[in-house]
C-alpha cells in the first residue's frame, strides 16, 4: 500500500525511528538534511507537510511558494522565529510549534548554570586537576538564600525555573508583559512591570522569552549597565536576545560576574573571545535535550502533522 502523503523533515535528523511508526501507511517520511532554503528546494514540490528544527536559519516565501501541496509546517521546538508566518499564511500553510516538550530540561539547565557559576564549580575543578586542594579557590561564593533571581519571561519554562529557584530560597522576580495579572500571586513570586526594574534588583538574571523583533538584543549594553555589579547572566532561550559584543565588554569590565550560555548569536559558536572567556560557561544548544525530552519533541511534532493530514484540529497553532 502506497502512502497517501509525504512529510519532509527539513534538517537536524538523520533517521526516522520515532516519526515513521506514527505516520504508518498515512505518510512517507523524507529526510532533507538541508542547511538552507536552497538545499531544501528539491524536496518541496512533493511535500504535504514539513517538520523543521533550528539548523535552517529562515524559511520564507521561496519555501512556501515552491511547496504547493504543503498543508502545515511544524517547528520542532518552542521558538518559531525561523519560520516566516506571514509567507506561510499567504500560501495557506498552518504553522505549529511544540511549546511544552523541554520545560523540565531547560529549567534544570538554567539552575545548573546558576549553581555552577555561583558555587565556582569550574575554577575549583580546574584547580584540583592542576594539583591543588585549597578551599580558598571558592572564596567569594555567596549564599543563595535571600539573593534575587530575575526571570525575563515567565511562560512554561520560566515558571518551572521559578519553582526550582524557590526551593533554594531565592527571591524570584519576573518581567513578562504577556503573562496575565495574578500569576505572581499564584506562584508566590514577585512581578516587575519594567525590564529596568527587574535588572536593577537582580543578583542573577535568567532569560526565558521568545526571540522576535521586540526581544532581539533586549539585553544590550544599556540593559547590562543596569545590573548589580558582578551579577550573573544565564541564557537558555535564544542567542540573539543578548548583544554578544556588549556581554563580552560587560564581562571584561566586571559589571557581569559570569555568564551561563547555551545559545549564541551565530551557531555554531564562531567567537573565540566568548569560547575562552574565563567567566563563561558554555553548552552547545543542548538545554532542551534529555533522552525522554527528545523523544517527546519528535513524537509531538509528528503527531501534530498527523492531525493536520487527517483533517483533525491542531493543538499548537502559531499561525497568523
Amino acid at each position: 500500500m502506497s502512502s497517501a502523503f509525504t512529510v519532509v523533515i527539513t534538517d537536524f535528523l538523520d533517521e526516522t525511528s520515532i516519526e515513521a511508526p506514527i505516520f504508518g501507511d498515512l505518510a512517507r517520511v523524507e529526510l532533507a538534511r538541508a542547511t538552507d532554503e536552497e538545499s531544501l528546494a528539491r524536496y518541496l514540490p512533493g511535500a504535504d507537510a514539513l517538520i523543521t528544527y533550528h539548523e535552517i536559519a529562515f524559511l520564507g516565501e521561496s519555501t512556501f511558494a515552491n511547496a504547493p501541496r504543503c498543508k502545515c509546517i511544524v517547528r520542532a521546538g518552542v521558538g518559531y522565529n525561523n519560520v516566516d508566518r506571514t509567507a506561510a499564511a499567504r500560501h495557506g500553510v498552518i504553522v505549529c510549534n511544540v511549546p511544552d516538550y523541554g520545560t523540565e530540561e531547560v529549567a534544570d539547565h538554567a539552575i545548573m548554570f546558576l549553581l555552577a557559576l555561583a558555587r565556582q564549580l569550574v575554577p575549583s575543578h580546574e584547580a584540583i586537576r592542576a594539583g591543588g586542594w585549597d578551599y580558598r579557590t571558592a572564596l567569594g561564593t555567596p549564599r543563595l538564600r535571600g539573593k534575587t533571581l530575575g526571570l525575563v519571561g515567565c511562560g512554561r519554562i520560566g515558571t518551572a525555573t521559578a519553582l526550582r529557584a524557590k526551593a533554594f530560597g531565592l527571591d524570584v522576580v519576573f518581567f513578562d508583559p504577556l503573562v496575565p495579572q495574578g500569576v505572581d500571586k499564584a506562584l508566590g513570586i514577585r512581578r516587575a512591570h519594567r525590564l529596568e526594574e527587574l535588572l536593577e534588583q537582580s543578583d542573577y538574571v535568567s532569560l526565558h522569552c521568545y526571540l522576535d523583533a521586540t526581544t532581539h538584543h533586549l539585553i544590550d549594553a544599556k540593559a547590562l549597565a543596569r545590573l548589580r555589579p558582578g551579577a550573573l547572566l544565564i541564557n537558555t532561550a535564544r542567542g540573539p536576545i543578548v548583544d554578544q559584543a556588549a556581554l563580552l565588554e560587560a564581562l571584561d569590565s566586571g559589571r557581569v560576574g559570569g555568564a551561563g550560555i547555551d545559545v549564541v548569536e551565530r551557531e555554531p559558536l564562531d567567537d573565540d573571545r566568548l569560547r575562552h572567556h574565563p567567566r563563561v560557561l558554555l553548552t552547545p544548544h543542548s538545554a532542551f535535550y534529555s533522552v525522554e525530552g527528545f523523544i517527546e519533541l519528535r513524537t509531538k511534532a509528528a503527531e501534530e502533522v498527523r492531525r493536520v493530514l487527517l483533517g483533525e484540529p491542531v493543538r499548537n497553532s502559531v499561525s497568523l
